[in-house]
């Protein structure tokens, strides 16, 4: 009895002392780290399937028999065994290349042997299929080629078809360029033209001669450089021995994964980032992620631009002019309650709202001269960022509200006996000693705003968009064009795809992208804070 008593008096002490919470609280952040982690940790290792070289197996099979070429991308473990329940045997996945990418649900107890060949050869065709299979030979206008090293000469015949590709689309610009010149002066009305003289008529004629030749030149360049690229072929034999003849110019890039050394495997992995992120892949097309990255960038930007001017105005008046009674409070409410509310919902007032209504409106003054077809009355930019500005609004305005408030009274006070105005008060002493929770602010909006999807769906992001918002073409800056975002692409390569367990790495890609955005934007936000508060430090003190 006297051993039970002293040790519940020390549990008292001990909880009393505070020491428990410290162990609660200190779990929880671990907790919280070891989630990040283990999130972050999923997403790499689910994207370096994309962009890391990954091992080919040849697989010899007992049942039926014969030998499987692929890539085992997941294993399926027995369940723990039961008493009296045969125990399920262990379930290889293997991908075996084209698209839609063939794959198997291989028993482990059919394969006899497994192997990694060192001659196994990935093809990386440039509409998204991936082939294994082995180096049996090219062929140039259907005759066979001949080499010392195929496999060196194989890639110079590469090189050289990515410099053709190259050429090729420059053509292409070149002659776009001329028929948007002839197709723009066949449209220019005839009042803009007036009346022609003879002179002027005969230099219209030649200089509409001038550009059909020269497009008629760019023409038969850019079909010459589509024959010559067309002359040689790759031919691949499987693991059965059937070949096929695949022509260079389909061809974005290939390898030897089973052969590589460390160093190519990391030339391999830059080079497929950067094809992931760039916008014109002079190889590969529209599979870069560019334009959803800058569609992105450029949501949040001007998001930010138009929230936080709102914002702080707002809570500038709510705590430095707005008096003190149940009308002020009713309105603080309704801004806490609104942070509640669910982003489809802003999605369905901004489609309401901003396109139908503000749009619609837009253009029957400013470009009536275009309907029906509308300008602003469609999903666009600018409508996408007010909808995410309106969402983020009532963050901005409790953050920068909190930190109005713990500005000491006797700063406004000192102020105002020196002769200040309150304008004055607030411009010069309250809002340099609140920018640090302004900055909190921004810093939740961003984080918010940058991974809606929800409403984007309805107010202007689509799957492919035809031109950036933003390009060289005056004004620059285009919020009326709807646009790309990395959150749409995450939920239309996860849900919509055909083929789900190919575009799986590269969903997770585009998610470790997003998140990285978001995480750099926050930490620029946060360098600027702690910039602030170190500056204005002296103000609270």
């Amino acid at each position: 009895m006297l051993s039970s008593a002293r040790w519940r008096c020390r549990m008292k002490a001990w909880w009393h002392s505070g020491r428990p919470w410290v162990w609660l609280t200190s779990g929880a952040v671990s907790l919280s780290l070891l989630a990040m982690l283990a999130l972050l940790a999923l997403l790499t290792g689910q994207s370096l399937r994309l962009l890391w070289p990954q091992p080919i197996y040849s697989f010899d099979l007992i049942s039926p028999p014969g030998v499987l070429l692929g890539e085992r991308v997941g294993v399926q473990r027995p369940l723990v065994p039961t008493a009296g329940v045969p125990m399920d045997p262990e379930i290889w996945l293997i991908r075996t290349g084209n698209r839609p990418q063939d794959s198997y649900r291989l028993p482990a107890a059919q394969v006899r042997a497994s192997r990694l060949p060192a001659d196994v050869l990935v093809v990386q065709r440039r509409n998204g299929a991936r082939l294994y299979g082995y180096l049996a030979g090219m062929r140039e206008d259907g005759q066979p080629l001949t080499a010392a090293s195929m496999s060196a000469a194989l890639e110079q015949r590469l090189r050289l078809s990515a410099t053709q590709r190259r050429l090729a689309a420059q053509v292409e610009q070149q002659r776009s360029a001329v028929r948007a010149q002839r197709a723009q002066q066949q449209s220019l009305p005839l009042h803009r033209q007036g009346v022609p003289s003879e002179q002027q008529r005969a230099a219209q004629q030649a200089a509409q001669n001038e550009r059909q030749t020269a497009y008629e030149a760019l023409s038969e360049q850019l079909a010459a450089i589509e024959r010559e690229r067309g002359r040689v072929q790759l031919v691949l034999a499987d693991a059965q021995g059937q070949r096929q003849v695949i022509p260079l110019s389909d061809i974005d890039s290939l390898w030897y994964p089973n052969a590589m050394s460390l160093g190519q495997k990391l030339r391999h992995l830059a080079a497929q980032t950067w094809r992931f992120v760039s916008l014109h892949d002079p190889v590969r097309e529209g599979d870069g992620v560019f334009p959803a990255m800058a569609g992105t960038l450029l949501l949040v930007i001007l998001m930010s631009v138009i929230v936080m001017p709102l914002g702080v105005m707002a809570a500038i008046y709510l705590h430095e002019y707005a008096a003190r009674h149940w009308l002020t409070r009713l309105i603080r409410i309704a801004v806490g309650n609104l942070a509640g509310v669910p982003s489809i919902v802003y999605g369905i007032f901004g489609l309401g709202f901003f396109v139908y209504a503000v749009g619609g409106s837009l253009d029957k003054l400013f470009y009536a001269d275009t309907l029906p077809a509308p300008t602003f009355g469609t999903p666009g930019l600018l409508w996408a960022a007010l909808t995410l500005a309106l969402l983020t609004l009532p963050v901005v305005i409790i953050a920068t509200e909190e930190g109005l408030a713990r500005i000491p009274p006797s700063l406004r006070q000192g102020s105002l006996a020196l002769g200040a105005t309150q304008a004055e008060t607030i411009w010069r002493v309250v809002l340099p000693g609140a920018a640090p929770a302004m900055m909190t602010g921004l810093i939740l909006a961003v984080a918010r705003a940058a991974g809606e999807t929800a409403p984007l769906m309805l107010v202007g992001v689509i799957k492919s968009a035809p031109k950036l918002p933003l390009d060289g073409t005056f004004p620059f800056l285009h919020p009326e064009r709807q646009f790309m975002h990395l959150g749409y692409q995450i939920y239309d390569l996860a849900f919509q795809s055909q083929d789900g367990d190919a575009v799986q790495p590269m969903a997770f890609a585009t998610a470790l992208l997003l998140i990285v955005i978001v995480v750099s934007l926050n930490l620029a936000a946060m360098g600027l804070r702690h910039r602030l508060r170190e500056k204005y430090r002296a103000l609270t003190l």
